[in-house]
Parts: structure tokens; C-alpha cells; sequence
């Protein structure tokens, strides 16, 4: 299953969104554009569905209603996302849910709809919500007892997996306090999860993983996960050495590159659900950067799952694979920001179908404008 189609209102940069989603989806724009906030909506609906998330806890993990609503909202404040989820061509379900919030600046839910295929399956607010007000302050998404009749979406949503590896946190996970949560898609909890995966798929994840780090990091020679005297978890890479048995490095003297590989090939083979990638380019090589797009294709087609990826990359948008359809381009305005497939731009499909490559076909669309002006800045 994936998300075939997304309609935003009011969701933070974005005043209104209508968009197609492929299996594989590129977002490109500009600095402050919302590609951070576009992927967002898809972890919000993960954070409802989630075991102790709920919709009061995603709004005030995001700092309340007021900084999730678009400041271009006007005469309808309700803030909406609507989802279709598909297998192949054909449609499964359509989850909707609106909110705001009451005048003691609580999340307040306004409409929750549910549709498998074209049948209703859920509308509220129903007769018990107007008996009971307090029950608007949850959606039926978040309830066992409430999404008997649609508990496969949030089964899908809790699948939703969010990567952005910084590997500050990676290297020194005990400065932050949080244990797990948000922090998690950073790297805060990540040695852990490697350590908690079965031994035989870990061994076999790590596996494939050495094989890639192999061509891209020079005398790797084997990856492993160890621990430490306090049980702690470390990964330990082996490198060619003048000593017989190599050398021996772990996580914390692997460079920002590995560990931004590293966690990025782990993560493409953890999980079937939807992947959101923040920015894979970071830190890496171009050589290596310019072979990415054609390995999460592989990677995604063997688990049949989704990735949506934001990237500044020209080098990754190389990629001859990587179609029109798949790229949706961010540009920002004084009403919010516009989401545009970049096929539906008449030069940039000419420009395609001439055999451009999408970088050079779609990028100088997504250019801020006057950046040239920062030649200019002088100190």
C-alpha cells in the first residue's frame, strides 16, 4: 500500500496542495520553501496513529495549532489533510482529517472522514460527538475501540518512517534527554535499534550495507555491531591496515559521510511503509551522490515501499531513471507555497522529452530569485 494522492489546507507553508504522488517522489525548491514541512503531514498522521501519540500530542509536539496553520490562511482556518491510499492503480481508502483549536488554544478535531473504495465508513462529527464535546479533542484514528472498520490505515501510518541522521547525535546519544520520541529520526536511538533487530536480519542487513561502504569508503573491510563492557551498542567497521588484522574504528570515529550512508542503507531495508528522506546528498561524495536515486529505486522495488526524498542535489537529479512525474517542485509566494509536478510546466516537459535530464530541466525553475545578489554581500 501507498499514498497515491494528498490534498493539504492551511498545513504550514502551504495554503493549498493537490498532488499525484508516485512510488517515488523527489522535492525540490528553494531555501524555506516547506519540503521539511510537505514530508511533515505524512509523519503528523503517523503521530496519530502511533501508540501514545494522538492528535493533542502531534499538535503540541509541533508547538500548538497556531505554528502549524499557515500565516496565508484567511476566511477558513480549518487545517486539513486528506489522504488516498492505493494498491497498484486502484484506490483502497481516503483518510480526512480538519482541526483548529478551541479559545484555550487546545487541538480541537472538526471533521474526521474515512472511505474504503467509495463507501463511508467514518464521518464525524456524528450524534455522540454532539452529546459529547470532550470527544472532539481525539480522532477515531487514534482509538482501538473507534477504528475497528478502518484499522488498516492506521497500521499504514504507524508505518511511516522519517530519516534526517545528524551524526552528532549518532556518535553522543546520551547528551540529549529525550528517550526516543522525535529525536529518533536524528539518530538518537539508532545504535539501539540496529541492536534490537533479530541477530539474522541484522547480520544480514550489516551484510549488504559493508558491500556498499566498501565501494564508497576506501579500506572498509568488514562492519559489525559490538558492545561494550556496560552492554552498551557500538558499530565497528575494520579498515586495511600495515597490521595483519586492520584497523578498528567504531561509530564515533567514522566520518559524517558514513554515517550518513550507513544510516541511510539501513533504513531502505527497515520497514515496508512509506520512507522520508531528508536531503541523502548531505555529506557525501558526488560520485557517490549521482548513484543514489538508481539505489533507493532497487532498494524500494525489493520491500514494494514508498520514498519521498527533498534534496538541493543536481547530482542526485541526474539520474537518467528519474522521470518528470516523480518530481514536485516547491515554490514559495506571498499566499503560500505552491506544490507543481514539474511535467505540468510546458517548457520543462519539452525540455524532457528533448532528453534533458531532469536536474538541468526542473532546477533553474526552483532557483531563489536574486541569488546572484549575494556576490554582492561584503563584510
Amino acid at each position: 500500500m501507498r499514498i497515491s494522492h494528498i490534498k493539504l489546507e492551511n498545513w504550514k507553508n502551504f495554503r493549498s496542495v493537490d498532488a499525484d504522488l508516485p512510488d517515488r517522489v523527489f522535492l525540490v525548491g528553494p531555501n524555506a520553501s516547506g519540503k521539511s514541512n510537505f514530508l511533515d503531514a505524512f509523519r503528523f498522521l503517523r503521530d496519530l496513529a502511533r501508540p501514545g501519540g494522538g492528535l493533542q500530542k502531534a499538535c503540541w509536539d509541533r508547538d500548538g495549532v497556531s505554528k502549524i496553520r499557515c500565516l496565508a490562511a484567511r476566511k477558513y482556518p480549518d487545517i486539513v489533510l486528506s489522504v488516498d491510499l492505493a494498491e497498484g492503480a486502484q484506490k483502497l481508502w481516503r483518510y480526512e482529517v480538519a482541526f483548529s483549536q478551541d479559545n484555550n488554544r487546545k487541538p480541537v478535531l472538526k471533521r474526521e472522514v474515512v472511505h474504503r473504495g467509495d463507501q463511508l465508513v467514518l464521518e464525524r462529527p456524528d450524534r455522540e460527538d454532539e452529546k459529547d464535546p470532550v470527544r472532539m479533542s481525539q480522532t477515531a484514528l487514534e482509538q482501538i475501540n473507534a477504528n475497528v472498520a478502518f484499522r488498516d490505515v492506521a497500521r499504514f501510518f504507524e508505518t511511516v518512517l522519517y530519516l534526517h541522521l545528524v551524526p552528532q547525535i549518532i556518535r553522543n546519544p546520551s547528551s540529549l534527554s529525550e528517550d526516543g520520541g522525535a529525536m529518533d529520526a536524528y539518530g538518537h536511538r539508532f545504535l539501539e535499534r540496529v541492536a534490537q533487530t533479530t541477530d539474522k536480519t541484522r547480520n544480514s542487513r550489516l551484510r549488504k550495507i559493508q558491500n556498499a561502504l566498501e565501494v564508497a569508503v576506501p579500506q572498509l573491510k568488514e562492519l559489525r555491531l559490538e558492545k561494550d563492557v556496560r552492554g552498551a551498542p557500538h558499530l565497528v567497521g575494520v579498515y586495511e591496515h600495515w597490521r595483519p588484522k586492520g584497523a578498528k574504528q567504531s561509530e564515533e570515529q567514522f566520518s559524517d559521510g558514513t554515517l550518513r550512508l550507513l544510516g541511510l542503507l539501513w533504513a531502505l531495508q527497515e520497514g515496508e511503509g512509506p520512507l522520508l528522506l531528508e536531503e541523502p546528498e548531505l555529506s557525501l561524495h558526488s560520485g557517490v551522490v549521482r548513484h543514489l536515486a538508481r539505489l533507493i529505486y532497487r532498494m524500494q522495488k525489493a520491500r514494494k515501499r514508498q520514498v519521498l526524498v527533498s534534496t538541493h542535489s543536481v547530482d542526485l537529479l541526474s539520474d537518467s531513471g528519474i522521470g518528470g512525474e516523480e518530481v514536485l517542485m516547491l515554490k514559495p509566494g506571498v499566499e503560500g507555497t505552491q506544490v507543481i509536478p514539474s511535467v505540468q510546466v510546458s517548457e520543462i516537459r519539452a525540455l524532457l522529452q528533448f532528453g534533458m535530464s531532469v536536474a538541468d530541466a526542473v532546477f533553474p525553475h526552483t532557483e531563489p530569485q536574486h541569488a546572484d545578489q549575494l556576490e554582492l554581500f561584503s563584510v
